[in-house]
């Protein structure tokens, strides 16, 4: 019986707890403003379900409402994307 190995390694490995969540979100890159879900978080950063295009190192900004109706602007970095499924940021600034 083969042994299940987990296939990440280094950076790979998450170093922070992630958090289920499912959050309508707005998200902008040099593209455009465009709508997405936040499917996960942690203090280092989110993955966005969205059908938009985005590359791997973009500058993208995340714009997390909150209950009274404002929002709180998360900024990062794509770190990974896979085509209209979406993409993980990690945040460079809060």
């Amino acid at each position: 019986m083969m042994e299940n190995s987990d296939r990440r390694s280094g950076e790979d490995r998450r170093a922070h707890k992630r958090q289920r969540v499912s959050i309508d979100v707005e998200w902008e890159s040099g593209e455009g403003r465009k709508f997405g879900t936040m499917s996960d978080l942690s203090v280092a950063g989110c993955f966005v379900l969205c059908s938009g295009e985005v590359n791997d190192g973009d500058s993208v900004k995340v714009f997390l409402p909150l209950g009274d109706g404002t929002t709180v602007e998360l900024v990062g970095e794509v770190r990974n994307h896979v085509p209209e499924i979406g993409f993980a940021l990690g945040f460079t600034e809060m």
